[in-house]
């Protein structure tokens, strides 16, 4: 059923902030949808004596677009700046560089910034259908009335009376996982309810493109990584990274019904931790190196895994454990504390950090054992490549490296 634009009402917050609203302003349908499927997302606090009969919301580290039912569509708005957010997906996605992506720092919120992604990766699409699609080899077998690659004989023997020839052939096709991913995306961007009059056409050219050769597959951002390219489809690469973006915060795993519309969210505490180890691989000073999502074995079915590792490239020594917390705290929690130490016994370290966004209220300074534990800051609020130099230098006079 198709819901008419002034019908639709759309409610807004902003991450890890508070916001009431009144009884009438969520349905009681929308409110039981939000809690049962978007939990993890959302708190949200049911009308009653304490919350002053009133609905109360608030994000858990999370940004984005909800159609929570086809009447009400929740935003989560990011406490991070719109510029500073698409400086992350940079870093985090690998599209640093790339000179066609700086009209998006002029993006002034959320629909503009996903609008504009979805804009870039569409023209990209028609570009690259304009000079032809990647095409391999796959090998295919089908019952033919002539002779096209290898026959059957077995088949031809046992089954004289069969007009149609069984043949093994190699086709040269379209059909292959490198477009079926350019060709998914599209489905997805064009069934979220963010892109605008000015680029919905954009999209739907672009998938429409596609149609007839390539058939339409469920791809994950999985299917994104770690992909081989080769001098026919290099400019593949940066395609998929896109994509790779929408499909990781456009999931239609979201179980919304018969909705035409998908939610688009993103989980800033992931985002924040790929841009971080992203930045530091990218600007680690010449003499170290960092480890990033490092693997260590602790019993036979047990294993850390550990946000970054600094080690020393001269000996391969690993220096400090860091991990990444995207949390808006006072004071760092015990059990992380208790992580990092466990963290650094495993690996040896003697050093340990818990990166933070903004500076906790009361700074963390420890020390277990021989094990000190303490927190830096990253910051997300200025200009990131300053807040990054800012974070690598505190880093290095804390170990006495400089």
């Amino acid at each position: 059923m198709d819901i008419n634009p002034a019908q639709l009402r759309v409610i807004e917050i902003i991450e890890y902030e508070n916001k009431s609203f009144t009884l009438d302003e969520i349905p009681d349908s929308a409110a039981v949808e939000l809690y049962e499927k978007y939990k993890t997302q959302v708190d949200i606090e049911f009308p009653t004596y304490t919350t002053r009969n009133r609905w109360k919301l608030k994000a858990k580290g999370w940004v984005g677009y909800i159609p929570v039912t086809p009447e009400l569509h929740l935003k989560i708005n990011p406490k991070v700046p719109i510029q500073n957010l698409f400086g992350m997906l940079e870093y985090a996605y690998n599209l640093k560089g790339f000179r066609f992506l700086e009209g998006l720092m002029d993006c002034e919120s959320l629909e503009d910034f996903y609008n504009n992604l979805a804009h870039i990766l569409a023209d990209k699409i028609l570009e690259r259908c304009r000079k032809g699609l990647y095409r391999t080899y796959l090998p295919k077998t089908q019952q033919l009335s002539y002779v096209r690659g290898r026959l059957d004989v077995q088949q031809i023997i046992q089954k004289p009376w069969n007009v149609k020839l069984k043949c093994n052939y190699e086709e040269h096709t379209a059909d292959v996982k490198e477009n079926q991913i350019l060709a998914w995306t599209l489905y997805i961007i064009g069934r979220s309810s963010l892109c605008s009059e000015r680029v919905s056409p954009t999209i739907r050219k672009a998938y429409h493109a596609l149609q007839g050769l390539v058939t339409l597959q469920p791809c994950s951002a999985e299917d994104c990584i770690a992909r081989q390219y080769n001098r026919l489809n290099e400019d593949y690469e940066l395609l998929h990274n896109f994509c790779r973006f929408f499909l990781e915060n456009s999931s239609p795993s979201y179980e919304i019904g018969n909705y035409k519309t998908l939610p688009f969210i993103v989980d800033m505490g992931h985002l924040y931790e790929f841009f971080v180890a992203e930045w530091l691989k990218k600007n680690t000073p010449q003499g170290y190196f960092f480890k990033q999502q490092y693997t260590t074995e602790i019993s036979q079915n047990r294993q850390f895994i550990i946000d970054l590792l600094l080690c020393d490239a001269a000996t391969g020594k690993a220096i400090a454990v860091l991990d990444t917390k995207y949390k808006a705290l006072e004071q760092a929690v015990n059990t992380d504390i208790h992580q990092m130490i466990s963290y650094a016994n495993t690996t040896k370290c003697s050093q340990a950090f818990l990166i933070y966004p903004k500076d906790l209220t009361q700074p963390l300074d420890i020390k277990s054992d021989e094990i000190r534990v303490r927190s830096l800051t990253f910051s997300l609020d200025d200009n990131l490549d300053r807040a990054g130099q800012t974070f690598l230098k505190n880093l290095f006079l804390f170990l006495e490296l400089i």
